[in-house]
């Protein structure tokens, strides 16, 4: 597997379909996921570049949404050093979001789903594990 291949970020299709549904009214979106106590832990949808990024947050990947410009998920910085070594997948369920979220009047909310990354992923993402331990 080649750095070009690995990812640390995707979406389901059902959390796509939405993301198309928002797209359409809302243009061009973003992800941050935060670990801050009035959102939860739940991934925040926003029009793009409404949710102001920088040197505290970690730009995880892009989503590819066909019909879509892609998708990119920020991460808090002191969030990603827990969540570093998995996969995360954008999913939607019935419910209400937060009411900064773009989906919450929707009645569906977006969460996310993690594994692990793998050892094979980890290396291609770069990650080296400390001299003397395994990758995990």
């Amino acid at each position: 597997m080649g750095a070009a291949e690995a990812r640390r970020v995707g979406c389901t299709e059902e959390a796509a379909r939405l993301l198309r549904r928002l797209g359409q009214s809302h243009g061009p979106l973003m992800f941050h996921q935060s670990g801050g106590c009035c959102d939860g832990s739940s991934p925040m949808c926003y029009p793009a570049g409404e949710f102001l990024v920088g040197d505290a947050d970690v730009h995880l990947g892009d989503l590819d949404v066909p019909g879509m410009d892609p998708v990119p998920v920020w991460m808090a910085r002191d969030q990603f050093a827990y969540w570093s070594h998995t996969y995360l997948t954008i999913d939607v369920v019935p419910g209400r979001g937060s009411g900064f979220s773009l989906e919450a009047p929707t009645g569906q909310r977006f969460l996310i789903r993690s594994r692990l990354l793998t050892d094979e992923e980890l290396a291609a993402l770069g990650w080296r594990p400390p001299r003397g331990r395994s990758a995990l």
